[in-house]
């Protein structure tokens, strides 16, 4: 398990470097001048120009620019943005907050969506299976902001079961809502593949077995039918994770959420280019460190896969 962990890791490094080069390829070779947002409409004048490029090696090589930001990445060091703030407070305001959004919808969508996918996969063919199939086919195809706002209205504003929009300080009762929203999507795939895996296995010889030897209906259930299913459904959870957390620009934007979300696309209006390079980077990071716990996770959902 150990030599799988560390080839593992070693996979995960060159996906990494590559993605980080590619986001940083393309937005730092987009049009436009880096100065005119650090100088403003009356523009820089030679002195400072020369100043401040020196200062961001905005003359140094792409290579070396990339090199020099992987330093600080690594060390912790993200420097600042054209507004001269400093980008790692910036994230350090913002990345608990998503994360705490993010928490919210993987919940929501991993134990609902898994309740409603066995419950389904075990009633197969039935009215309550038909039923919660049309629901999950209507919820991925009405678009996120079209379900955002109408939950945001209903429950937040006609009902007032919740806050329309989030407060400052964004705190875990105050993010149901959004989370919500965020995780509605997720939850009808993760309702459809449990139901399909549960549907499948629930046929399997190893559970008429399990039946023939006297197990009681729930611990064939539990055990056989359950945690077998959950392979496809893990490995989902693992990747929307990242997603989650990236996907939360509409979410964040509709419910005033003060995270990740709003400060990339505030970065991205005004051509902050060390921010979003930045960001993009971070939910690299968390893509790669989820799809390494899901591959872990692995062998101990199904006994029968076994890493040399």
């Amino acid at each position: 398990m150990l030599w799988y962990l560390f080839k593992r890791i070693l996979q995960l490094i060159p996906v990494f470097l590559g993605a980080t080069l590619l986001v940083y390829f393309l937005v730092f070779m987009l049009p436009g001048d880096p100065l005119a947002a650090l100088c403003g409409e009356k523009g820089c004048t030679p002195g400072v120009a020369a100043a401040l490029t020196e200062k961001y090696h905005l003359d140094d090589p792409f290579l070396v620019q990339y090199v020099n930001y992987l330093g600080g990445l690594f060390t912790g060091d993200l420097g600042v943005n054209f507004s001269g703030r400093e980008i790692g407070s910036i994230l350090e305001n913002a990345f608990p907050v998503t994360a705490r959004l993010a928490i919210e919808a993987l919940v929501f969508e991993g134990i609902f969506g898994v309740i409603f996918g066995l419950y389904a996969g075990l009633k197969k063919g039935k009215l309550f299976d038909s039923t919660v199939l049309v629901i999950s086919l209507i919820v991925i195809a009405i678009p996120i902001f079209v379900l955002a706002f109408m939950l945001q209205f209903f429950v937040g504003v006609r009902l007032g079961l919740a806050k329309p929009t989030v407060s400052g300080t964004a705190g875990w009762g105050e993010l149901i809502l959004p989370a919500v929203v965020l995780g509605l999507v997720s939850f009808a795939y993760v309702l459809r593949l449990t139901r399909t895996s549960v549907a499948e296995n629930a046929n399997a010889d190893y559970v008429r077995t399990a039946t023939a030897k006297g197990l009681t209906r729930g611990r064939v259930i539990r055990v056989h039918i359950l945690r077998n299913s959950m392979i496809p459904v893990a490995t989902f959870l693992g990747a929307d994770l990242g997603a989650l957390m990236g996907g939360a620009v509409v979410t964040e934007g509709i419910f005033n959420v003060p995270g990740i979300g709003s400060q990339l696309y505030k970065a991205l209006t005004l051509g902050d280019a060390p921010t979003v390079v930045s960001i993009v980077s971070i939910m690299v990071l968390i893509f790669c460190v989820a799809n390494l716990l899901v591959d872990l996770l692995y062998a101990w959902l199904d006994p029968r896969i076994r890493y040399a």
